[in-house]
């Protein structure tokens, strides 16, 4: 077999060459990064949790797929995060591109539009948590406030009012599940799952109510308050 040889040679002496391939660096990180950006810093985890609640209330728990569901919360997620998104191209990418800034510069001009959303979605009590946990001193100010501090008080937020939102949804399908069992139990059909006669009636209702249109319209305004 013949012998196969590389050679790096040039290498980036020069301070510009070594900024632009640490920039580099940086950027196929934060692509590696991407799905838990995702995950963390947008809107994705509270449609997601809401979701998985209608879809376990509903009592179809295979239905919609899982693909389903990810991909509207997806481009659902894409919608609420467009204005962020939309600030973030302004004041950062394009001054950037243009060279009217540098990359440290429009690394930190990229990060207020996205502090801007978090904090507005951010219980103070959950942010709190982690400074006890960690008996750093408080913040005075949003600016003393690390953006990693930040992104983890927003995730608890953002859990706790996905929670919140899935039990409001279950109380409906809840009652009509126990009208049913009712029935059922005054007829003396014991023998006969409660849940398998209520699940289409619970699908007939969610869909004379137009239960997709009102849940996606809700979610989307409450990021949007």
């Amino acid at each position: 077999m013949p012998d196969l040889q590389l050679t790096l040679s040039g290498g980036a002496t020069q301070p510009e060459k070594v900024a632009i391939t640490l920039e580099i660096l940086f950027l196929l990180t934060v692509l590696s990064l991407a799905p838990a950006i995702m995950l963390t810093v947008t809107s994705f985890t509270r449609i997601i949790i809401v979701f998985h609640f209608l879809r376990q209330a509903l009592g179809t728990p295979q239905l919609p797929p899982n693909q389903i569901l990810a991909s509207l919360a997806i481009f659902m997620t894409i919608a609420i995060m467009m204005p962020v998104g939309t600030k973030i191209n302004e004041e950062a990418l394009q001054p950037y591109l243009d060279e009217r800034i540098g990359f440290t510069e429009a690394l930190d001009k990229a990060q207020d539009p996205l502090r801007e959303f978090l904090f507005k979605h951010t219980r103070e009590k959950d942010l709190s948590i982690f400074y006890t946990i960690t008996e750093m001193e408080r913040p005075e100010t949003k600016e003393d406030v690390p953006t990693i501090m930040l992104v983890a008080g927003y995730v608890i937020s953002e859990l706790k009012t996905g929670f919140t939102i899935g039990f409001l949804i279950y109380i409906p399908f809840l009652v009509l599940d126990m009208v049913v069992a009712s029935i059922l139990l005054s007829m003396g059909m014991m023998m006969l799952p409660p849940v398998m006669v209520s699940l289409p009636f619970k699908i007939l209702l969610f869909v004379m109510i137009d239960g997709w249109g009102l849940l996606t319209g809700s979610l989307v305004n409450s990021f949007l308050l």
